[in-house]
């Protein structure tokens, strides 16, 4: 009786046992899919923001499009003082002229930076970098904001006589906001969250003329920026808050290393942190318009590309300014697929030239990028270091290990375009067209060559 008791009893426990997996693994799968969802949320919203924004178009057509979620925005909030130092002898209405006047300054920085203004009450002073169109680079833009604010306020002390009173406090702060867009035909923002509140305490905490930022901040802007630590303020839920004070530029970052305007080293690192909007959007148009028997020219392999440039470059020892052009080439060589598959590389440097000058390309960056884009197109003839790089990321699947499914890809794409009759003849060319080819870096014949050759022998034992 006793051993059927605890046989049961065991029983119990195994299927008790099994149950719990089953439920956790029905946890991880929901809690996977939530994240897929949120995922594919977000770029519908990012998606919807950016057709508005191109066409001109502000109605909101439900009130749920109103609101919208930010993993990371990046609010300003700047105090200007001046008002507790009025006198009787001192013209009131003169000084909010010129309260307007600093504040209509502001506007045409924030404006310079791609910032939302937000609600201005009295003498405080509010803007958002990442809303209401996301991305990466709004810590940076916001500080840059702060700084060119604090310079004018300055040299504007400078000129006035000491009756100029002016002075300013300003907080910054990264992380998650909730914003809710009001009226129709003038849209204006209202932002709900932790993070502004913060951006108000660190600008309460802050000496007068200096821009005071938080650790989450500091943490996105540190490569850019000299900071000094102020410190920490206790935050309700969240423990003391560290906080720095921004002294400038970088000097190796800076015109002359005065550490005041960016030089080109700020601007090409500042492209590499915004290359990740632009992959976005480009990855994005790639989803949505590449015909579908593109079983090959993929988004798939547009992102091996990319990584792949990123990887031989560093090993080959090219310059930042130089990966950067690699990344923005590898993103837009196959993207003229979307015009037609003839010529790609041509309808490629097309759009390169419709889209990079948006995000500040020069146009010699741009011709060279053109340049790496054009030495894709077959046969392959790189005459310099970046578009052997180019080339031999291209073709880099010749010596993976996923070689043959790729390959098979391919085969598929060109079989239902009527390019190749059978798969007999696709491994005769293969033979003849992997033979032929080399990789032009060392990165590269290190890396791929010895598995290319074992591709050969693989397809010729094929062949026969």
């Amino acid at each position: 009786m006793a051993e059927h008791k605890e046989r049961e009893l065991l029983k119990r426990i195994a299927r008790l046992v099994r149950q719990n997996k089953e439920l956790h693994d029905q946890v991880r799968n929901l809690a996977e899919e939530n994240e897929r969802l949120t995922r594919q949320v977000d770029l519908f919203e990012r998606r919807l923001l950016r057709v508005k924004a191109e066409s001109g178009k502000t109605a909101f057509e439900s009130e749920a499009e109103r609101i919208l979620k930010f993993k990371t925005g990046t609010v300003l909030f700047a105090q200007i003082q001046g008002f507790g130092k009025l006198t009787e002898k001192m013209d009131t209405q003169s000084m909010m002229d010129e309260l307007d006047n600093l504040f209509f300054h502001f506007d045409s920085i924030i404006k310079k930076y791609r910032l939302q203004k937000l609600k201005t009450i009295g003498d405080s002073y509010m803007c958002v970098g990442g809303v209401p169109l996301k991305n990466s680079t709004n810590p940076v833009e916001v500080v840059m904001a702060a700084l060119e604010m604090n310079r004018f306020l300055n040299e504007l002390k400078l000129k006035s006589d000491n009756n100029r009173v002016w002075d300013i406090r300003i907080g910054v702060h990264s992380g998650p906001v909730t914003a809710t867009a009001n009226g129709n035909k003038k849209i204006s923002w209202e932002l709900k969250g932790d993070t502004v509140n913060i951006a108000s305490r660190i600008s309460s905490s802050c000496g007068a003329g200096r821009i005071n930022i938080s650790a989450n901040t500091y943490e996105l802007v540190k490569e850019f920026f000299n900071c000094e630590y102020n410190g920490k303020i206790p935050v309700k839920y969240l423990g003391d808050l560290s906080m720095f004070y921004v002294q400038g530029i970088i000097p190796a970052l800076s015109e002359s290393g005065r550490g005041i305007l960016p030089n080109d080293k700020f601007d090409i690192k500042f492209k590499l942190i915004q290359f990740v909007d632009l992959q976005e959007i480009i990855l994005d148009r790639l989803e949505k318009e590449l015909p579908r028997h593109l079983y090959y020219h993929d988004v798939k392999h547009t992102i091996d590309v990319v990584t792949e440039v990123e990887l031989i470059g560093w090993a080959e020892g090219v310059s930042e300014e130089e990966v950067l052009l690699l990344k923005t080439a590898a993103l837009y060589h196959d993207s003229g697929h979307i015009k037609g598959y003839d010529n790609h590389e041509y309808h490629g440097c097309q759009l390169a030239r419709e889209y990079l000058p948006g995000y500040n390309f020069s146009p010699d960056q741009i011709e060279k990028i053109c340049d790496l884009i054009m030495a894709t197109k077959m046969p392959p003839n790189p005459k310099n270091l970046l578009e052997k790089i180019m080339c031999d990321s291209d073709l880099d699947y010749l010596g993976r290990s996923d070689f043959i499914p790729v390959s098979n890809s391919l085969y598929e794409e060109l079989r239902e375009q009527n390019k190749i009759n059978s798969f007999e003849e696709w491994n005769k060319l293969q033979v003849k067209f992997i033979s032929a080819h080399q990789y032009y870096t060392k990165t590269a014949r290190n890396l791929r060559e010895v598995n290319k050759q074992k591709q050969i022998e693989r397809i010729k034992g094929i062949v026969g």
